[in-house]
């Protein structure tokens, strides 16, 4: 069995850090002004009603959301 070399071991884990610390951020900044429950292909998957919610062209797809993503919902999460 091969020894893990543990100065190599922690450069790729620095690189994974470093990878997924810039997702984050970009999902921390994308969860504070889209909605929560618009897919990526702006499809709502919301069990309940919602004002922005469009019937889809395609039957039996998902509503469209027709939000424009400038509201803020961070007030909601907030305690």
């Amino acid at each position: 069995m091969q020894k893990i070399d543990p100065e190599r071991y922690q450069r790729s884990l620095n690189q994974l850090t470093e990878l997924f610390a810039s997702m984050v951020v970009h999902a921390d900044e994308l969860s504070q002004c889209r909605c929560p429950y618009k897919n990526r292909l702006n499809q709502c998957t919301a069990n309940f009603g919602c004002r922005n919610k469009r019937k889809s062209p395609d039957a039996g797809s998902l509503p469209i959301c027709a939000g424009d993503d400038q509201l803020d919902y961070r007030g909601a999460w907030e305690s």
